[in-house]
């Protein structure tokens, strides 16, 4: 897979990519995660991304022009499956979509800043709109991780027990069940007789009832 990220803080971006799950899946080769800087395709002597909105109003605006330019440049060398710019007004990203673009083979993100992107870019140039949630960030940047890291983690290889991805949070509309570990009492306080039974068809219907409880409680939207 290859997630090619067009920012204007390409130096934000790299320490999400060097480190744990991320990193290793770069070295084997299972992902290749491009960052490009936007200013490369300004074609202003001050390598300016941005101008004043028209019809007045605060903040600045991201220019059609240099994205434009850069999102051509690099569909001139490959197919691309989603165009995506991050967005609060996007759809809200969930496991369901992390799952289906993980299937993907080539990706761009745009990282929004600023007041935002010309229109046009949005009506003729993206294919899809993301938002990590329902809140306004400095800049796409760190939302362009957090939807890679969702992405690059579900790819075969990426994790060395492929099975973890699959029993996580929301793979079923469900919340992960509790998890216990060494030692089997601290404090007084001791993990569930269950687990200690060594019963594996008991151990994971008993998981499967605490998902569901724990899901009713704190994400009971989930169920419906």
């Amino acid at each position: 897979m290859r997630i090619d990220i067009i920012t204007v803080l390409p130096q934000l971006l790299e320490s999400p990519f060097q480190h744990s799950i991320l990193k290793r899946a770069i070295e084997k080769g299972i992902v290749e995660v491009n960052l490009i800087n936007l200013r490369d395709y300004s074609t202003h002597k001050q390598k300016s991304v941005d101008d004043y909105a028209f019809g007045g109003g605060a903040g600045m605006v991201m220019g059609i022009e240099p994205i434009a330019n850069c999102i051509n440049a690099l569909k001139a060398e490959r197919q691309y499956d989603e165009v995506i710019y991050t967005s609060p007004d996007g759809e809200t990203l969930n496991q369901k979509m992390a799952n289906h673009l993980s299937t993907f083979k080539n990706i761009i993100i745009l990282c929004g800043h600023y007041k935002g992107v010309d229109e046009r870019v949005r009506q003729h140039l993206i294919t899809r709109e993301i938002s990590i949630g329902d809140y306004v960030l400095s800049g796409g940047e760190l939302a362009a991780a957090v939807i890679c890291d969702s992405i690059i983690r579900l790819i075969p290889g990426a994790i060395s027990d492929e099975t973890s991805a699959l029993t996580d949070s929301f793979q079923d509309n469900l919340l992960a069940p509790p998890v216990y570990t060494r030692p089997a009492e601290y404090n007084g306080w001791k993990v569930p007789d269950i687990l200690l039974s060594g019963h594996n068809k008991n151990i994971e219907e008993w998981r499967h009832e605490q998902s569901i409880e724990r899901t009713q409680k704190r994400r009971p939207d989930l169920l419906k």
